[in-house]
């Protein structure tokens, strides 16, 4: 690898609850390669804690270099920015910690990728620096955890091979997730109600949260879809009842982008839903209901500001806390991807089927995969995409070969025709 700085990636927030996870991944997986990697925050003490954790898991780890710097200190974001190929983030909130660091990888001509799934704080560094990125030729990369890998990189994955074996894309995705995981780290939670926080006292935030088409490209948000579903529905496509998906509000705004980006390449109608299904019949019609009823009273809750803070002060885990690590290994979830479309001339109706799994907490246990993996693809110019710079979604800012370094990690990623589904089980 051809290199013109200290480093390939810094990762930044490396003491943090994903942050640790991220930092062991990469120790775990890159610690006898090639790859120059540094971690970076606060503390310098806790950062040579987190090496020694490394250490354990690969003696190479001892030669990992430590860089301190402050999230409110742009002199000193520029300083590690201006060492390194890219700068991989683990520190949120986003819209609290973010913002400067995004800036200091612009000025210094520098690559970088994040976890977030802020939608009010994507929409603020697209109004101002995309532009700027683009111009730059910098990757400002959103999103390269669970929210929104699976999703944006899944339909990339699905149109392209519909584009390959049918000639034509497929004008509708529908994306059925499934979890076993039900816990979140402090970290979450706080960029959580950071959000409904925003949405609170600025008129802009909540109109970034609540239109389907917020982060597209000024003069394009607008569209055929009209917001994440709210209530249980019977779903033709699977035979089965839905829920609403909590990170669906994030990741069908990140694929709808995606298309914007790319210049329609799925048609300016190209339809994108994502939900929880919870099976056939009366049981799965029950469990849709009681989902959808829970959704919706925790976000009745967190939208009053007393009640956030009362469920802030009791309920939630504390900044650098989160699931255990057995619970981080035992989980498992699986994303499955649903096109449609129709060949031309009298070829007729298709259906490509995606799925993206992993046998690990989605959070904890796989976005340290997605990231990482994001980070490494950057580093090494591994990217497929058209667009040289600006601030970008992980479909259009690394896109397929993104796919192949997760396979190789262990994850499942796999696309193929599906048979027509049989529409007619029984409610």
């Amino acid at each position: 690898m051809s290199r013109t700085r200290d480093y390939d990636i810094v990762l930044w927030g490396a003491t943090g609850f994903t942050g640790r996870y991220v930092a062991e991944y990469l120790a775990e997986r890159y610690g006898d390669t090639d790859l120059n990697w540094a971690i970076a925050g606060r503390s310098s003490e806790r950062l040579k804690d987190v090496r020694d954790r490394l250490v354990e898991i690969n003696r190479a780890s001892a030669g990992i270099d430590v860089l301190t710097g402050d999230a409110f200190d742009p002199a000193s974001l520029d300083a590690i920015a201006e060492r390194t190929e890219v700068v991989c983030s683990c520190v949120g909130p986003y819209a609290e910690y973010g913002s400067n660091l995004v800036e200091a990888c612009i000025e210094r001509g520098t690559d970088y990728c994040d976890l977030t799934g802020e939608i009010h704080w994507m929409r603020r560094m697209i109004d101002l620096h995309h532009e700027e990125a683009l111009d730059e030729e910098v990757r400002i990369v959103h999103g390269c955890g669970f929210d929104s890998v699976p999703s944006d990189l899944g339909t990339l994955l699905v149109q392209n091979y519909a584009n390959e074996q049918f000639d034509t894309s497929c004008s509708s995705v529908d994306t059925y997730v499934s979890t076993s995981a039900s816990s979140m780290s402090g970290g979450t939670y706080a960029s959580i109600t950071g959000t409904y926080d925003a949405m609170s006292g600025d008129s802009d935030a909540r109109r970034a949260v609540r239109s389907p088409y917020s982060l597209a490209p000024e003069g394009e948000r607008t569209g055929p879809d009209d917001g994440v579903q709210l209530r249980p529905a019977y779903d033709d496509v699977v035979g089965q009842w839905t829920a609403p998906f909590v990170f669906a509000i994030i990741n069908e705004k990140v694929v709808r982008r995606s298309n914007a980006l790319l210049g329609y390449p799925w048609g300016r109608d190209f339809r994108y839903r994502e939900v929880t299904p919870t099976g056939p019949g009366p049981t799965g019609a029950l469990e849709a209901t009681v989902t959808s009823f829970a959704s919706a009273l925790f976000g009745g809750a967190m939208s009053i500001s007393p009640l956030r803070a009362l469920v802030s002060r009791f309920v939630h885990p504390n900044p650098g806390e989160g699931p255990s690590r057995d619970a981080v290994e035992d989980n498992s979830f699986e994303v499955w991807l649903v096109g449609t479309g129709r060949g031309p001339g009298s070829d007729g109706e298709f259906t490509v089927e995606g799925r993206i799994a992993a046998d690990r907490h989605l959070g904890y246990g796989a976005t340290p995969w997605m990231v990482g993996e994001a980070a490494v693809c950057l580093a090494r110019g591994e990217t497929d995409t058209p667009l040289p710079g600006g601030v970008l979604t992980p479909a259009t800012g690394v896109g397929a070969p993104l796919a192949d370094r997760l396979r190789d990690a262990g994850m499942t990623i796999s696309v193929n025709r599906r048979s027509p589904p049989d529409r007619r089980r029984a409610r």
